[in-house]
Formats: C-alpha cells, structure tokens, sequence
C-alpha cells in the first residue's frame, strides 16, 4: 500500500471525502507538520504547535493513482484560503500536500501548476508542498467522526456555493 497525506481544513470532512474513493483502503486523521512533540487537539487548536489538522490515506496504487488523490484534495477545499477554510480560522486549517518522496512531490507541484494555469480562482493558490514529517494520529472520537455519529459528510467548499 501506498500512503498520501494532506491537510485542507478540518480533518473530519475531507477523510470523508478520501473514504469514497475506490481504491483508498484506509483513512486517518491526525496532526503533521508541527514543531511539538506527541500533540493532541487542544494543543493544536490553539495555533502555537504549528501542525495542520490533516488525512493520511492508504491507497492501492494498482488501482487508484495519486493524481486521483491530488483531483479528490484540490476538490474538497478552498486552496486560495490562507490558514483558514469556512468558519475554521488558524494555521492548524492551512491547506497543505505532505509529500512521501520525490515522485509525490514532483507530481504535486505538476498538478498545483495545472490548476494555476486553469484559473479556476480568482485568487493564487496557497497551498505548501512540503516533505511529509512525523504524523501523529489524532485522538480516536476524531477518526471517522460522520461515519461514527451517522451524519452526512459536511465539505465547506460545498456549504459555500
């Protein structure tokens, strides 16, 4: 198996949206890209931690490939946002692809510039393509947190249009 992470705003939603994905084989939410230690949801909400609320996905790459998975990400979220997605304000909601080796990461900038040159927002993209650091999983009530309450997956990108 392979293994994708991005971050694009709260974490519930968009692990929902990869959850649907035929050949993703399994989800997480969790935290990534910080500079603290073993962080847990209060302290990553409260911005000093520097992690980014993010979904690590487990795909099998014989059956769907990771520009499926880069279409799915920049589908799901606002990337123009700058720290922020709908109501949700603060570095931890930045929109991010953390990249597993050069293959990802080269792919990842090939598929930003193609949505720059499509000028489908009015304003730049501000997503980071960054190298995938330590990623720790987030507390188990976050994992799968629509599915486990048995309410319809909510994307902010789709409550506002």
């Amino acid at each position: 198996m392979a293994i994708a992470t991005f971050a694009a705003g709260c974490f519930w939603g968009v692990e929902s949206a990869f959850r649907q994905v035929p050949g993703v084989t399994a989800t997480s939410v969790g935290y990534i890209g910080g500079h603290t230690a073993n962080p847990d949801y209060r302290a990553v909400c409260s911005g000093r931690t520097g992690h980014a609320e993010a979904v690590r996905v487990e795909y099998d790459a014989a059956k769907v490939g990771y520009d499926r998975l880069l279409d799915v990400f920049w589908e799901c979220h606002d990337p123009t946002q700058v720290n922020r997605q709908g109501p949700d304000v603060g570095s931890q909601y930045r929109s991010a692809i953390f990249t597993h080796g050069a293959e990802q990461h080269e792919a990842a900038l090939a598929s930003k510039a193609r949505l720059e040159a499509a000028r489908r927002f009015r304003r730049p993209v501000a997503t980071e393509i960054v190298a995938a650091a330590e990623y720790t999983l987030a507390e188990d009530y976050h994992q799968q947190y629509f599915e486990k309450r048995g309410l319809a997956p909510v994307c902010h990108l789709a409550a506002a249009r």
